[in-house]
């Protein structure tokens, strides 16, 4: 007996991707699928043909077709069944009941015409019935076809509008984040964006801390320093104090030339906005020494003044479109201003209000009260050293 020859690991692969291109090409030969209502005009056409065909040759070409009768017979049956058939089959689709009952009705005549009572009027009536049928079988599938793409066409500009409000929403969005990132942490700008708030930037009223901060003796300075020196000493400031304010989570409200002032508690709520001010104040006072020490020119001459104060504000944004700021009015902002204006270099200031807040968490000194520009009251101010160790 001759053996098989063995395939080797080798092999394998190969023989797989041929058996698997061998099953491939048989689903696809199952897969053929006839247009639409052509079987059933098929099968009507060849039982009509049968029928006339040999009479037609014979009429036209003189040609006689030797066939016997009662086989020419079941073959005109034969395929009127199987167009019937065929508008059984294709009704599933398009769920209409005329051309099968019109084809079932003229195959059953005939049926009875060629074994009952033998009529070539009843036989061309049943033909009529069922070319008939395989033509209107044709038109609902026209029909089923039509509704259907028009509803996907409707489903499609569905789906564009959709696409569009969505395009237009992210846009949208992503300029929301755009104005947020300007003045906060991305992170939070990100978070404010993701809670979906529209009101987050409308004008309101709430409880911060607000810090001002500074550069002191500045203006005389810049005029011994070259106009490109003056332009990266304020880069340089600004980059480091904007992290720090981005790190410890504050709102940027503004940056002035030489200063800037950011605030807590909003448009995120925060425990202690005056704490987070004073840790920010704090972090802002050693970065500014390790600066100051980088600017050789004219660094030794440069200070730097912190003042903070609390209490209601109002905020929202203030500018025209495209060029806004999300900022806060009112006497805290003046009280935390004129305290940086006070503050001597190196000083931290504290507002009254704000000290209560964080009395037991930081080493102040008590300066006294004081009359400050724009406020109507005189205001008790603090000096803060550091914060306490149980922090």
């Amino acid at each position: 007996m001759a053996r098989e020859p063995e395939t080797t690991p080798s092999d394998r692969p190969a023989q797989a991707q041929l058996e698997s291109a061998a099953d491939s090409n048989h689903a696809t030969e199952l897969r053929i699928v006839l247009p639409f209502g052509s079987l059933a005009m098929f099968a009507s056409l060849v039982s009509l043909a049968v029928c006339y065909g040999i009479n037609l040759a014979r009429a036209i070409f003189d040609v006689a077709l030797p066939i016997n009768p009662h086989l020419q017979g079941v073959i005109m049956w034969g395929f009127a069944l199987l167009a019937v058939y065929a508008l059984w089959r294709d009704r599933r689709t398009h769920a209409n009941s005329l051309p099968i009952a019109l084809g079932g009705a003229g195959a059953a005549v005939l049926i009875a015409t060629l074994y009952l009572n033998y009529d070539t009027r009843v036989e061309a009536l049943a033909y009529v019935l069922i070319v008939i049928a395989a033509l209107l079988n044709q038109n609902a599938f026209l029909v089923t076809l039509n509704r259907t793409v028009r509803r996907q066409a409707q489903e499609i500009e569905a789906l564009n509008r959709h696409l569009a409000q969505t395009v237009e929403s992210q846009d949208h969005e992503i300029d929301r984040l755009g104005r947020l990132k300007q003045f906060l942490a991305p992170q939070v700008a990100e978070l404010v964006v993701a809670e979906k708030d529209t009101h987050v930037l409308d004008t309101h009223r709430r409880y911060i801390a607000c810090l001002f901060c500074d550069l002191r003796s500045f203006t005389a300075a810049a005029e011994r320093a070259e106009p490109e020196e003056v332009i990266e000493i304020l880069q340089a400031f600004h980059d480091r104090v904007g992290e720090l304010v981005l790190e410890h989570r504050g709102t940027i409200g503004f940056r002035a030339g030489d200063g800037l002032m950011a605030f807590f508690n909003d448009p995120l709520p925060c425990a202690e906005p005056v704490l987070d001010a004073v840790r920010l104040g704090l972090d802002i006072r050693s970065a500014f020494e390790a600066l100051r020490a980088s600017w050789p020119v004219c660094g030794g001459s440069i200070g730097l003044g912190i003042g903070i104060g609390s209490g209601y504000a109002t905020l929202g944004l203030i500018g025209f479109r495209g060029r806004a700021d999300y900022t806060a009015v009112g006497r805290v902002v003046n009280v935390a201003s004129r305290l940086c204006d006070r503050a001597a270099d190196g000083e931290i200031l504290l507002g009254q209000r704000a000290y209560q807040d964080v009395e037991a968490r930081v080493d102040a000194e008590p300066l006294g009260a004081a009359d400050l520009k724009g406020v109507t009251s005189p205001v008790e101010i603090h000096r803060l050293r550091a914060l306490r160790q149980t922090e």
